[in-house]
Order: structure tokens, then sequence, then C-alpha cells
């Protein structure tokens, strides 16, 4: 296509623009709200949560995966605004893994080295790198499709970062559901389920977030 004629269909091209914090925001809750009715349908809270938010190991998970959620959905925006600069705000990605971090330190310090193996294999492994990609579908669809009408330089990062946000929330829903509280397991196996979902959105960004 000739300059002229692409910045003809441009000045012919009187759609009203779209909102893309205010896209991002509604794809964001909707696809949380949808994540949150598929999980209380067919998992739901764990069956002792009322002890379970009494104890520190179950409360941590939620810094964790929180951390990781606010973190992912305060980039998503610059990474679909062409020439934004996300500045400092990357550097919250780091929050969770330095949580993990100084929680598996803690937890190997306390813990007996016997019951190390135990903690760290836990009883719901595959339930953990199964559910939480298939909850982050849910949030992960609605993100992609209100940030196609942005116009990100690196489809495949706005993609990842898309697909942290999403995991995010689907290992928030998790975590309550979960019996395997220690810091042990949830440094294993967690980070193995969400970036699964994480590679899956690289890949899917580079597919569907050109333009």
């Amino acid at each position: 296509m000739k300059t002229e004629d692409l910045i003809n269909l441009i000045s012919e091209d009187t759609r009203r623009p779209v909102n893309i914090s205010r896209a991002l925001f509604i794809a964001t809750t909707g696809g949380a709200f949808l994540a949150a009715i598929a999980f209380f349908s067919t998992l739901g809270f764990r069956h002792d949560i009322g002890h379970a938010v009494e104890t520190v190991r179950f409360i941590f998970k939620f810094f964790v995966t929180l951390s990781l959620f606010g973190a992912a959905v305060s980039l998503i925006g610059a990474t679909i605004r062409p020439g934004s600069n996300p500045g400092g705000r990357r550097w919250f990605l780091l929050v969770a893994p330095a949580l993990l971090l100084g929680a598996v330190a803690v937890e190997l310090y306390v813990t007996p080295a016997s019951d190390w193996t135990e903690k760290l294999i836990g009883h719901n492994a595959l339930h953990c790198i199964t559910i939480i990609p298939a909850l982050s579908l849910f949030p992960a669809v609605p993100l992609f499709l209100a940030m196609r009408n942005g116009a990100p330089e690196s489809p495949g990062i706005a993609g990842a970062v898309a697909g942290l946000a999403s995991a995010g929330i689907a290992a928030t829903l998790y975590a309550s559901n979960c019996f395997d509280d220690s810091p042990l397991f949830v440094a294993a196996w967690y980070p193995l389920a969400i970036m699964l979902v994480a590679t899956i959105g690289f890949f899917s960004g580079h597919r569907w977030l050109h333009w």
C-alpha cells in the first residue's frame, strides 16, 4: 500500500478511538469475574478454609499471587502503546519471586530436612499445573481482545505480560482451594504453571497482537 493511500484511509476513518485504559479495566475485571464463576462452579474453597486463613503459610500464597497480578497489570498498558516506557514498574515483577525465595529460605530453616521432599512434592502438583492454566483462559481472552485496540511494539512481550496477569488471577483463585501451603510447594509448582501461561501468551501475542 502506498503512503498516500494509507494517509487517505486514516483520514477517512471516523470511528471514535477506543479508550484503551477503560477497555483493559473492563477486560481484567470481567475476565476475573468469569474465572471466579468457573472456579466456584467446579472447585470452590478448600473445606478447612476457616482454619486455613489463620495460618501464615496459607495467607502468604496470596501475597505472592497478588503481587504478580498487580505487577503484570501495571505493565499491560505500556506494552501496547508505542513509545511508552514502563520505567521502574517492570522491576515490580521481581517482587513475587523475591517473596518466594525468602519464604523458601525460612521454610528450609524451620523444617527438618527429612520433610523437605514431602513438602516439595505435596499432594496437588498435577492439579496446580493444569488448573491454573485452565482458569487463566477466562481473563486472557478478554484481555487479548482489549489489547488488540493498541499497537504493541513487541507483541510477544505484550502477550506474555497479559499471560502473567491472567495467571496471577488464576493462581489467586486456585490458592484458596490448594491444600499445599508450604513455600517449597508454591515455589516449585506455581511458577511452572504461571510460566506455561506466559509462554503461551508470548506466542499468542506474536500471532494475534500484530498491527
